[in-house]
């Protein structure tokens, strides 16, 4: 009888659908991703199957597997080369009872989220690093993803650019509208898509509209996008820091562009009456609040909605974008409080502290089985609101630990930070 055949479910990168974004490689707890010019790879020899990876993928590429005879799995010279996923192939042993299975992933793309006490750990690391949601509100409308790729892009032309900050501010963020003429292009708030500049990668943004568009009925959607100006040698790991933004910073209204997209499965505002939203951005983590709070004001004439309760960080006012549109909002419609860092003659006020100030509304908002929570900025924001959520949950007498994993598993807590 021959040897035993090690048979390996390998995980592997789609590098059709793969924007480059670098996310998957910042996650992985274990170092089994990483890239070169062309793709994104994983290292058989080193991933643990620990799932970490999948959820904050924005476009899915992450989850992919193939079946193979552990010698001969997928090296990571031979995944540089692909420019497509190669198909399943067979697993051929001479002796049918020679085949031993190596245990599968924990997790599948489509399992439920993990307990607390099936967590994995590597080398005494939590992979579980996802703090947020990996399903979407029970409520949420069905999202349409990778309808366009890289090999197969959507020819967007720019029906509008727009500077949202002061011309004598630091920060250069604009309003960019893309329009889609009679191909269809549907989305959902809190979806992303990415825009391919000339001669580089592509380059995700979160989309700023509500599903009807950014002039309602007409096939668009905006982007919130901010000029990034790279310091010298300081190149980004995907190779695209500033590049992208320029490119669209500098757009005219006529040019045409390169798209594709949408993205995003979580994310998502739920839908059902009575729903509430507690948004904390910064900056152009702004987007997609304004993409659910516009769908919410739209709506509000059709029947009854919960509360929207808003915490947007920045700089300066000068510096905030939609500071004057929301300024012009219904006080009964929606509550925003705002916190400034850098207001000469000022202490430096982040969104978790105003969060704390509001501590006894937040709370209210906690302790409703209605409220949906959505955090977006930059990664370093996470730390502070989390900790913030935290202090308002317990002071008010709701234990933390088991409301953040209400939250989390039953899609009430998301994340989308850079």
């Amino acid at each position: 009888m021959s040897g035993s055949l090690e048979v390996l479910k390998q995980h592997l990168i789609d590098p059709e659908v793969c924007i480059r974004c670098n996310t998957c490689e910042e996650t992985c707890p274990v170092g089994a991703i990483t890239h070169d010019s062309a793709n994104y790879v994983v290292n058989a020899e080193v991933c643990n199957a620990c799932m970490a990876c999948i959820s904050p993928c924005p476009t899915g590429s992450i989850d992919n597997w193939r079946t193979v005879a552990k010698a001969e799995a997928y090296s990571v010279a031979v995944q540089y080369t692909w420019t497509e996923l190669p198909k399943q192939g067979a697993i051929a042993a001479t002796d049918p009872g020679s085949v031993t299975e190596l245990p599968p992933p924990s997790v599948t793309g489509d399992a439920p989220p993990l307990t607390a006490d099936a967590r994995p750990v590597a080398d005494g690391i939590d992979v579980d690093v996802a703090r947020g949601s990996r399903l979407p509100p029970w409520s949420a409308a069905h999202p349409y993803v990778n309808l366009y790729t890289q090999k197969s892009p959507i020819t967007a032309t720019v029906a509008g650019n727009y500077r949202l900050t002061d011309d004598s501010g630091e920060s250069d963020i604009h309003h960019v509208v893309l329009d889609f003429g009679q191909t269809p292009f549907p989305f959902l708030e809190g979806q992303s898509i990415a825009v391919i500049p000339p001669g580089s990668h592509a380059r995700q943004y979160s989309i700023a509209s509500p599903r009807n568009g950014e002039r309602p009925g007409y096939n668009n959607l905006s982007l919130t996008v901010k000029r990034v100006r790279p310091k010298p040698g300081g190149a980004s790991a995907t190779s695209t820091s500033g590049v992208c933004s320029n490119y669209l910073c500098d757009s005219k209204k006529g040019d045409v562009m390169q798209v594709i997209g949408p993205f995003g499965t979580t994310f998502l505002m739920p839908n059902h009456p009575g729903s509430n939203l507690l948004m904390i951005c910064t900056g152009t983590g702004s987007a997609p609040m304004r993409g659910m709070t516009e769908y919410r004001r739209r709506t509000r004439a059709t029947g009854p909605s919960g509360k929207l309760m808003l915490f947007f960080g920045a700089r300066t006012k000068e510096e905030l974008p939609y500071f004057g549109p929301l300024m012009n909002l219904p006080k009964d419609f929606i509550d925003v409080s705002f916190a400034f860092s850098r207001v000469p003659g000022q202490p430096k006020r982040y969104v978790q502290d105003v969060l704390r100030e509001r501590a006894v509304d937040v709370a209210n908002l906690l302790r409703d089985e209605e409220t949906y929570i959505y955090v977006c900025g930059l990664k370093g924001m996470e730390d502070g609101v989390l900790a913030a959520l935290t202090d308002i949950a317990n002071q008010s007498g709701q234990a933390w630990e088991p409301l953040w994993r209400k939250l989390r598993d039953r899609g009430r807590l998301h994340f989308e930070t850079y």
